[in-house]
């Protein structure tokens, strides 16, 4: 299987075939089934299904892989940036924001990738989990960053008298507000 979560090829076994789907009251639909192993036993079985018994089993299979880029999405705009929080109970308020929230993050993107291409962003690091590449909430915190410094909240006016901070100090307190905000 060609571009497995972004690892590159995963060799994995398939077996695959048609079925009909039934429930109480509602009319017999025909599925496709496809059930994956991977023999290096990195994940448990899985059984994915299709309403289009046409599909072949591999392209049924590279849906299930690059849907999860989906959902890593619709993850981060619901920690990050709010969708699916007390504020949107009501129809009309997921109907007003969640498009501007998406909107938003896309926006975020775009300007993080300029940004990359500038100057890099930083990646955070923890003792338990190292990251070859920045998350969503580096690059929502290097966006904050220049925004910041490009207004002037980065750095007050300097004069010997209120220079009380080291610059590394200054700095470490600047990335931390950015994840912070």
């Amino acid at each position: 299987m060609p571009g497995w979560y972004g690892e590159g090829d995963r060799v994995v076994e398939i077996c695959s075939d048609t079925a009909v789907w039934r429930h109480a009251g509602m009319p017999v639909v025909p599925i496709r089934w496809v059930l994956l192993r991977d023999p290096g036993k990195r994940f448990d079985p899985q059984a994915l299904l299709c309403t289009d018994p046409a599909q072949e089993p591999l392209q049924i299979v590279r849906w299930f892989v690059q849907r999860w880029q989906l959902e890593v999405t619709f993850r981060e705009v619901r920690d990050h940036l709010g969708v699916e929080t007390q504020r949107q109970w009501s129809d009309k308020a997921i109907a007003r924001t969640t498009p501007c929230l998406l909107g938003l993050f896309s926006v975020i993107a775009l300007m993080g990738a300029r940004l990359d291409c500038q100057a890099g962003i930083k990646v955070s690091v923890s003792a338990w989990y190292h990251k070859k590449r920045p998350t969503f909430a580096d690059t929502l915190a290097a966006v904050r960053r220049e925004i910041w410094s490009r207004q002037g909240f980065i750095m007050s006016r300097q004069t010997a008298d209120t220079a009380k901070l080291s610059p590394a100090l200054r700095e470490g307190i600047a990335y931390a507000l950015c994840h912070a905000a």
